[in-house]
């Protein structure tokens, strides 16, 4: 049998042997996860002994990880704007890039009462996110996935005390499963879009908790990426409002290619928004 402290020394040495960066923090956060325990609780329990059942599970975690199984399908939660969303391997893991399109929507378009459209919407993160920290009125999540729109209705319920707020109530989120705008009806003041933007060959290049594990159809967009850009700024004068906005999260060398595709599609005040290494993140535009 081994302590706490024993397990955990373990399973950072497990991690870092198979090249996981920031092995002592994942071993830490699988302990946690495993034992559930906080940080605090684990300084007081650390020299006692682990449940064999636990034990068990830690190491079967770590292995999981090992095998660069992503950290947040093995917790099932990720975090995102100051929020916990359940994730699994029917939706992307929302990443910290991601928080610059909610924030670049939450300071340019906070219109209040407004209707938000968030097509492509995944685990639901970017549209929850904008009902809890911002004024409008209501929203709809799209998304070709009803995998993921299980896993964006769970969310909505999750946090529903984050959102449910202001004379919202439970119907002022819709989940809509719909190929692109297919069955969306009526207007919105905002559309906001992390769609699939990575060419077929690049994918191939990324890390393999990305590539092998992450829905690829949430990930590759034909046409060099700019596929799903073309489409729905294609399609969005029919279903934004006058002066509605139309906010995309792009790839860093998406930005010159997305920004024309706005600009031939009749957008105006179109503006690039960089991320916090520098690289261009956000594009947006007003009709």
């Amino acid at each position: 049998m081994k302590t706490l402290r024993q397990l955990l020394k373990e399973g950072e040495q497990r991690l870092a042997e198979n090249q996981i960066e920031n092995s002592a923090m994942e071993a830490r956060y699988l302990l946690e996860y495993i034992c559930d325990l906080n940080w605090a609780q684990y300084l007081m329990q650390a020299d006692t002994e682990a449940d064999p059942q636990e034990e068990r599970r830690y190491r079967e975690a770590v292995e999981r990880r090992c095998g660069h199984y992503p950290l947040q399908y093995i917790l099932g939660t990720a975090g995102f704007m100051g929020l916990d969303f359940m994730v699994n391997e029917s939706v992307l893991i929302p990443r910290q890039d991601t928080e610059v399109l909610v924030e670049t929507v939450l300071e340019k378009a906070n219109i209040p009462g407004g209707k938000i459209l968030d097509m492509c919407t995944g685990s639901g993160c970017i549209l929850i996110s904008l009902m809890a920290l911002g004024s409008y009125g209501r929203g709809v999540g799209a998304d070709i996935s009803e995998d993921a729109l299980r896993v964006a209705r769970m969310n909505g319920i999750f946090n529903r005390q984050s959102w449910e707020k202001n004379g919202r109530g439970a119907n002022d989120i819709l989940w809509l499963q719909s190929n692109l705008f297919e069955k969306v009806s009526g207007r919105f003041d905002v559309i906001v879009s992390n769609p699939p933007y990575i060419p077929a060959a690049v994918i191939e290049t990324l890390m393999p908790e990305v590539r092998v594990y992450e829905p690829r159809m949430a990930l590759e967009g034909a046409d060099e990426g700019l596929e799903f850009y073309k489409k729905i700024a294609g399609a969005a004068e029919e279903y934004l409002k006058p002066e509605g906005w139309l906010f995309f999260e792009i790839g860093c060398e998406q930005a010159e290619a997305v920004s024309k595709i706005l600009m031939e599609n009749g957008f105006r005040d179109i503006h690039t928004v960089r991320d916090l290494a520098g690289l261009d993140r956000v594009v947006y535009g007003k009709r």
